[in-house]
């Protein structure tokens, strides 16, 4: 295990935001996981996981031991007619998985293609597209337990996966995820809830022209973050209730939305930031995009504070004009590498 000192993060995280870490080891198995943290606590140090740094905001300086994922493989698990069942190690590119899984005919995870970061951190916002979350298909996850000091794995029902929501954001500080289990299909089930990607799928209803058609949309709404340093959506779609939906829908009956369980309504965000005029608006070197009003772009040089006024600013012109509260999806870290409310 090799502990490197003041490493430049810019290069690991999509938004492209210069954060200096005092401590940084690449991780590559669970015995070198293990050295890491030990040696965090002998040092005093909180512990930073960083994966694909695609969801992630950073400050300028981070006095922690940041500990970058890369633990690869995949691995049969288990067999059936219907299913196969595979483990994926932790720091395997998300999108480069979802591609193999079509090419060896496995099928679920093709309208989450193109979704940026690793796998081991699809469980922890339960990543979601077009329809599909992530956790349908998860059937556990094995874990680091920091305060039972073991190895242990989580069954899908016990991780409470929800809308962008799980037990590892509950509780960020106490699971360090190094695999992730898939029970998926052998035979292709297409979710085409989504009207755009219904009609981009057209008459070839195959998995393979599935997966063709989300990402071909994905890339002409959302910029590539090497291009435009991004994380993707920014806001997590609003839910909320009907009686609440009812009156924007009278004011506003433009306004897209998806019926959810329990009578509760999504709507689209996006939709909300453009009306509220920040689609392709600017404030300094950070805006929303042209294309896709959902997705924050980092144009030049920006920080975390340039960052934060821009996204502040979009979140008051939308509660100003629909009454709605957006919560960022990021998560925001503070100087001593811990998880930080946006609001606080």
């Amino acid at each position: 295990m090799h502990i490197q000192n003041n490493v430049q993060l810019q290069p690991f995280n999509t938004l492209n935001l210069g954060s200096v870490a005092s401590h940084y080891v690449k991780v590559e198995n669970e015995s070198m996981l293990l050295e890491a943290l030990s040696y965090a606590e002998q040092q005093q140090l909180n512990v930073l996981i960083l994966s694909g740094g695609s969801n992630m905001l950073l400050p300028e300086h981070i006095h922690a031991l940041v500990i970058h994922m890369y633990i690869q493989g995949i691995e049969t698990f288990a067999e059936d007619d219907q299913t196969k069942t595979l483990s994926v190690g932790a720091g395997q590119v998300w999108h480069d998985f979802v591609l193999w899984t079509t090419e060896q005919q496995l099928y679920g995870l093709q309208n989450l293609a193109l979704i940026p970061g690793l796998v081991g951190a699809s469980p922890v916002q339960n990543i979601g597209a077009y329809g599909v979350e992530v956790g349908e298909f998860i059937r556990s996850v094995r874990v680091y337990d920091r305060q039972l000091k073991q190895f242990t794995e989580i069954l899908s029902a016990d991780c409470q996966f929800a809308y962008r929501h799980s037990i590892f954001k509950d509780d960020p500080e106490r699971y360090v995820i190094t695999q992730v289990i898939f029970k998926l299909m052998k035979q292709a089930d297409l979710k085409l809830s989504y009207g755009d990607l219904k009609q981009a799928v057209g008459e070839d209803l195959t998995a393979e022209n599935l997966q063709k058609q989300v990402i071909q949309i994905r890339q002409s709404k959302l910029p590539d973050p090497k291009e435009y340093p991004n994380v993707g959506s920014f806001f997590k779609n609003p839910v909320i209730s009907a009686q609440c939906f009812d009156q924007i829908n009278t004011k506003f009956p433009q306004l897209p939305h998806y019926p959810q369980a329990g009578g509760q309504i999504k709507i689209a965000a996006g939709w909300l930031i453009d009306q509220a005029g920040w689609k392709g608006k600017r404030l300094g070197m950070v805006g929303m995009f042209a294309k896709q009003a959902l997705v924050l772009v980092n144009y030049e040089q920006a920080t975390l504070s340039d960052v934060q006024a821009t996204y502040r600013a979009v979140q008051q012109d939308v509660l100003t004009k629909f009454d709605i509260a957006l919560e960022p999806e990021p998560v925001l870290f503070n100087s001593v590498g811990l998880i930080q409310s946006h609001t606080g």
